[in-house]
């Protein structure tokens, strides 16, 4: 079961990055899709973790892809994330419109690799909407304002694979593990600003959320169940045009007795060789994950790399 969604992961984002390739074969005035490709390299953002157009944890006020305010693009993503105990593989596709709307869709898929629970895994799809609102991050430099949007990214869990084998019995739901629900809603607002003269990218977000683990543990638990509002932001550097080094924080509630969830954060280099497509290599620490449950209560830290391919 393993072998053949790592092979549907492959051949989807294999299909989308077939098209992200197309699209760059025609004038860089209009593609093959009618998109004219007309926002500056690394506007688009990347994909992060929930599929928005962002870094690689927190979503940023771009709107994903690379059409203008008179046009809309689209791309697909590939992310691997392997930490100590865990392994994450997502991939999705995004779409956005008149620079203005952003619509998207991702599939998370994680394993327990290692820890009393080896072999558990746990799956989820998530549905994400983004607004910009106002302003503009590259053109408005001479204005404090910056670009403003709202998002919302809806989290349905499937539940619990191979219980079993982690000695969890009849366990299918992450309702069974203290989650008040398998399903939720996270809203977020994202402010973001370029400075261009000194090249550099600073992201400030809010989000209102009752995810344990990005929802792979479901939403709410025996400590808490209301939403917490959390702080998040990004700050990148661009060395060159097509180059980003930067950093993320992501606070996150804990919600859950059995899961010592906390702060993350990553370090990141975000490629972008052409418009249709991009690369990020990041470090990723996600804190405790699962320590009261297991007994391991070190940092779960790895290495993350994602593939984006599109127009």
């Amino acid at each position: 079961m393993e072998y053949f969604r790592a092979l549907r992961a492959v051949v989807v984002t294999s299909c989308f990055l077939g098209v992200g390739l197309l699209g760059g074969q025609t004038a860089a005035a209009e593609n093959l899709f009618g998109s004219d490709e007309g926002k500056f390299l690394l506007t688009a953002g990347f994909n992060d973790l929930e599929g928005s157009g962002g870094g690689g944890l927190v979503p940023l006020a771009f709107i994903t892809g690379y059409g203008s305010s008179d046009s809309w693009g689209a791309n697909a993503h590939f992310t691997s994330i392997q930490l100590k105990d865990f392994q994450l593989r997502t991939y999705g596709a995004a779409v956005g419109a008149l620079d203005r709307v952003e619509l998207s869709y991702t599939r998370h898929e994680f394993n327990v690799t290692g820890t009393p629970l080896d072999g558990l895994g746990v799956s989820q799809d998530i549905l994400g909407l983004k607004i910009k609102l106002l302003g503009d991050a590259v053109y408005d430099q001479d204005s404090w304002l910056p670009q403003i949007c709202v998002g919302a990214e809806y989290h349905k869990n499937d539940g619990i694979d191979h219980a079993a084998q982690a000695g969890l019995a009849g366990v299918t739901r992450v309702t069974q593990l203290g989650a008040s629900a398998a399903h939720g809603t996270d809203i977020y607002l994202a402010a973001t600003k370029i400075f261009l003269a000194e090249s550099l990218v600073v992201n400030a977000a809010v989000r209102a959320t009752r995810a344990n683990e990005f929802g792979l543990l479901g939403f709410g638990g025996d400590r808490k169940s209301s939403d917490s509002y959390e702080p998040e932001g990004t700050i990148a550097w661009l060395p060159t045009r097509r180059l980003a080094v930067g950093s993320e924080i992501r606070t996150r509630p804990r919600n859950l007795t059995l899961d010592d969830e906390s702060t993350a954060y990553d370090v990141f280099v975000g490629w972008t060789p052409t418009k249709n497509l991009s690369l990020v290599a990041a470090w990723l620490n996600l804190g405790g994950v699962l320590g009261p449950a297991t007994g391991v209560t070190r940092h779960q830290d790895g290495p993350y790399l994602s593939i984006q391919a599109g127009f």
